[in-house]
Order: structure tokens, then sequence, then C-alpha cells
């Protein structure tokens, strides 16, 4: 194997080198694509010295040398990457050493186009350890359920299998053959400022056979911390609600592109159909969802209701 690792850079100083030094113990990683998105802190000046650390270690910034967030950052990443297999690391997370075991074995079939797995988690302040249990509660393992490849992958993350599968795996646990991103022109969507995480995975578990890995263990250690961008956002805020309505919307304006099964397109428009009522207020509210109820009763067995109003409301 040759695996290119894509790590976007920005305000991580405090844990950057490690991150790094983590992807470095793998022979199998042949480059390290470091992009820095106009930090506020040193971490270019850090990127700057790790470049002559190792000479797998590359670094890149956008064209203009601005700030442009973690889908524009990763894009450029996959954009930059020359090796056969891609994988993913935040800056203020860490491989585990057993990261890549899956894939030695699972990538002989030629059929598996990316294999994901779980990670962990590490509390590095107090405070971003009260917000990530105030969200995800006391979840030690970001993972699936059950053992899945091709389509119930995607199923499964839409919650449209018989069984819960899950609804998420962290991108730090996935790797993906290049080949396939490219063939099916897959990448960031851009105008997402969170969730393009999500949105990237779960169009990749449609267009690729994804087969899981590693789901019972780490392979990884999220580093969850004070300026988390994920755990800032407060469940079923305003902010909660808009950004989850952004990415439902995303994802069944691709639906509309796609040819897939009547009830994936059906339950995304239900999705963004819940979140666009949860951040409506008053009247307007109350005569909209009476609407939707009318034509589809089923809008209220969506996986996030609309009653989980927003704090401000």
């Amino acid at each position: 194997m040759n695996i290119s690792v894509i790590i976007p850079v920005y305000n991580a100083s405090e844990f950057l080198e490690k991150a790094v030094d983590s992807a470095l113990q793998f022979d199998e990683v042949q480059e390290i694509v470091l992009v820095e998105d106009k930090s506020t802190d040193n971490s270019l000046e850090i990127c700057q010295k790790l470049i002559v650390k190792d000479s797998r270690i590359k670094l890149f910034q956008h064209p203009d040398k601005g700030n442009h967030g973690a889908g524009a950052t990763r894009n450029l990443g996959l954009e930059k990457a020359n090796c056969e297999l891609i994988s993913f690391l935040d800056a203020d997370d860490y491989y585990l050493s057993n990261r890549f075991d899956a894939e030695k074995d699972l990538f002989r079939d030629t059929k598996v186009e990316g294999i994901f797995g779980a990670i962990g988690v590490e509390y590095l302040t107090e405070k971003g350890r009260e917000a990530f249990q105030d969200k995800f509660k006391n979840i030690s393992l970001t993972t699936v359920n059950f053992p899945a490849e091709g389509k119930d992958v995607f199923r499964g993350l839409l919650g449209l299998t018989p069984k819960i599968f899950g609804t998420f795996f962290h991108l730090n646990a996935l790797t993906i053959r290049k080949s396939v991103l490219i063939k099916n022109n897959l990448r960031f969507n851009e105008n997402l400022r969170v969730h393009q995480d999500s949105d990237f995975i779960t169009k990749l578990a449609y267009h690729c056979y994804l087969k899981s890995g590693i789901i019972d263990k780490a392979i990884a250690i999220r580093g969850v911390h004070d300026n988390n961008r994920i755990t800032k956002i407060k469940k079923y805020s305003k902010d909660y609600n808009q950004r989850q309505f952004l990415l439902w919307d995303s994802l069944y304006q691709w639906s509309k592109t796609i040819q897939t099964d009547a009830d994936v397109t059906q339950h995304l428009f239900l999705q963004k159909k819940a979140f666009e009522l949860a951040i409506k207020k008053g009247f307007l509210k109350i005569t909209d969802l009476i609407s939707v109820i009318l034509r589809n009763p089923r809008i209220l067995k969506t996986r996030y209701r609309f009653t989980y109003t927003n704090h401000e409301a």
C-alpha cells in the first residue's frame, strides 16, 4: 500500500506535531499533505519546521493564502495528494498503531474501494469534555453498530436499514482509493462550514463500495478541547438547526441528480423539511407544519424531529 494522509491545518499549533508523528510511524504512508488555512496562531511556522524534518511531509496553502474552511482545505489536499490511497487526519487528532491493519487485508479484494473503522476520544480540557458529553453523551467510540459493506453502508448511514447501523463514522478512520474519487468527481461541499464531512461520507457511500474494518476498538483518537468546532454548537440551538438544514438540503439536492431508491429521496426531503421547520417561528411555522403533515405524515418519524425547537424561540 502507498497512502497519502491529508491534514487540514487551522489554529492547531498545540497538537500538530503529535498528529504528524502519528502518521509518520507507518511505512505505508508515503506522504503527509499539510494544507494550512491561514491560521491566526503559529501553525504555519510549525508546518514549515515539519517539512524539514521528513521529506514525506509536504506543505500547501490556498493560492490567495486565505482562509477557506475545512471543505476547501481538504479539497486542495485531494488535489495535491499523489498516492494510490487517501486517508484523512484532523490536526488535533492522532492515529493509533493499528490504524491501517484492516486495510492490509481488505484492500486485497479489488471491489473494495474504501474502508472505515472506529475512533476513540481523549479529553484535553475540562470545558471540551463537558461540551462533548453534553452533545454526544459519554460515547467512548465513534463507530457503527455492526459490520457492513456496499449499499448497506449507504442505507445504514441514512437510518434505512432494519437494524440501527449508526449515522456517522469519522474521516480519521476512512481510507479510500483516489481513483474512485476521481471517477465519481467526489469533493467536499465548500458551502458547508460544518458537516461537510457527513455530506461527503454519505455521497461517498452511495458512489463507492465501502467496507467496515475495525469497528469495535479505536484506530485513531479524537482530541476534544475548548475550540472544537462541532462541540461549540449547542444541540437543537438555532445555529444547530440551521446547519443541519444546510446539510440535509445539500444531500436532498444531490439526490435529485442520481438514480436511487424512492425512500432515500423521500427520507432526505423529510430530514431537510424537519430542520427547515425547526428554524421557523410563530404562525408561519404552525401553518407550514400542518401542511407538511397532511401531505406526508412520515415527517413525524424523522431522526431529528422539528419538535426540538431552538432555544431562542
